[in-house]
């Protein structure tokens, strides 16, 4: 799917949560714990930067022309949390059984989804491009 600049970080981004839920998806009793290690490594390495710049740098300047009570962002902001809040469980050493594995893994398959497939498109179409425009500078200052 072809995004406006400013999207496009954050487009490659969620190819690589793909990889990783996949991972997660896959995994067996045995190979969980390398599953979960390879979403932790994301989470250090992208995950937890990209839903900052999300939640700091978007979805602000993204509410002077969506109502941020819109369902659509709603749901977003939610699974930030939920995604922050099972990262914590699993840097504390919190050992997910495989079904929480899964459940982790289709999160956030469904999340990148949802924004790939509804955000994006509702942020490009509702913001201005001067604005989108300026959003690729401070995306990738964030």
């Amino acid at each position: 799917m072809k995004r406006t600049a400013a999207l496009e970080g954050l487009s490659r981004d969620h190819h690589l949560a793909l990889v990783v839920a996949q991972k997660l998806e896959r995994a067996t009793v045995d190979t969980a714990p390398m599953a979960r290690q390879a979403f932790l490594s994301y989470w250090a390495g992208e995950g937890r930067h990209h839903l900052r710049s999300e939640d700091e740098v978007l979805l602000p300047a993204s509410a002077r022309y969506i109502d941020a009570r819109d369902e659509r962002v709603v749901r977003v902001l939610v699974e930030h949390v939920d995604l922050r809040r099972l990262a914590a469980d699993l840097e504390t050493g919190t050992d997910l059984p495989l079904h929480q594995t899964r459940a982790l893994a289709e999160l956030l398959r469904s999340h990148v989804r949802h924004e790939e497939r509804v955000l994006f498109p509702l942020i490009e179409q509702a913001v201005p491009e001067p604005e989108l425009a300026a959003l690729t500078t401070e995306l990738a200052d964030a």
